[in-house]
């Protein structure tokens, strides 16, 4: 069940596309992740191509860069709102990306997109991901704050041209800016002298494949040190029925200390495709 704050955002988001939450965390926890992640902004290069930018930089796996990033990641509202918009389509959510952003005095604005876009299914009849911008820098219209167009998402993003002009969507550390996979954005060009520096935690349904691969980012190793629910959301457990399995068995086995080297593959099903296999297998013992 969603908070009182949750549902609020929640429809705001299925009325707007988009919402910011103002003071999810405390400035100083974002400064703290904005310090562990200092040095691999300072040695990452700039991006190739018009789509990243080439005046921007960008770098993932940040549940291995620092441990202040999970408290962004499992932020309990933002995790609400996600289940409420997508558990409708899907048997669990998943982790689709965490990814630092850093954007240079010069960059132009970036190309307007729908994150849905990504996966070539049907538009305009489910959501496929919900997205979070976390800024560790002010985000202001100069600096390149993201651009989102209200009313662009669900249906509206079969049209070409949205109704609405774009807002830019300025905020301070501990803020949060979430909108839908179907929502237009882009960031804005950044006509300031400073480096505007932000974190994007993507979600998904969990059974699509992942923008970041997460098993290749967070490998058991690393995985092994995440509490069980954070494991579980960046890839280590089933989707009923059956998917993403190792073995057979749900790849949470993978995090325990002695794996076997042969595995009894185990049913992972729905309620309802139980019931109906409950079913079948009671009629098949009743006599002819």
């Amino acid at each position: 069940m969603t908070s009182h704050n949750a549902e609020q955002h929640t429809e705001q988001l299925r009325r707007e596309g988009w919402c910011i939450i103002p003071d999810a965390l405390p400035a100083a926890a974002i400064a703290d992740l904005d310090d562990d992640l200092a040095v691999t902004f300072d040695c990452t290069p700039f991006c190739r191509g018009g789509f990243y930018g080439e005046t921007t930089k960008r770098f993932g796996r940040l549940l291995a860069r620092s441990s202040h990033a999970a408290a962004l990641v499992q932020h309990r509202t933002i995790l609400d709102i996600v289940g409420a918009l997508l558990s409708p389509y899907c048997d669990t959510i998943q982790l689709n990306v965490t990814q630092a952003i850093a954007i240079h005095p010069g960059a132009p604005a970036q190309l307007p997109h729908r994150d849905q876009d990504m996966w070539a299914g049907p538009k305009g009849e489910l959501e496929y991901l919900v997205n979070v911008i976390w800024p560790l820098t002010e985000f202001t219209a100069a600096n390149g704050a993201t651009m989102v167009w209200p009313r662009s998402h669900g249906r509206q993003a079969l049209h070409a041209e949205p109704d609405a002009q774009p807002v830019a969507a300025a905020m301070s550390p501990g803020s949060a800016l979430v909108f839908l996979g179907s929502a237009l954005h882009g960031a804005g060009a950044n006509r300031s002298r400073d480096v505007r520096r932000g974190i994007v935690v993507g979600y998904a349904l969990g059974w699509l494949k992942p923008y970041e691969n997460q098993w290749l980012a967070y490998p058991p190793p690393v995985a092994r040190r995440f509490a069980p629910d954070l494991a579980a959301l960046v890839g280590y457990r089933q989707h009923r029925p059956n998917l993403g399995n190792y073995e057979g068995q749900c790849p949470s086995i993978l995090l325990k200390d002695i794996v076997p080297d042969h595995l009894a593959a185990a049913d992972a099903l729905r309620p309802d495709q139980q019931a109906m296999m409950d079913s079948y297998i009671e009629d098949q013992r009743r006599p002819s």
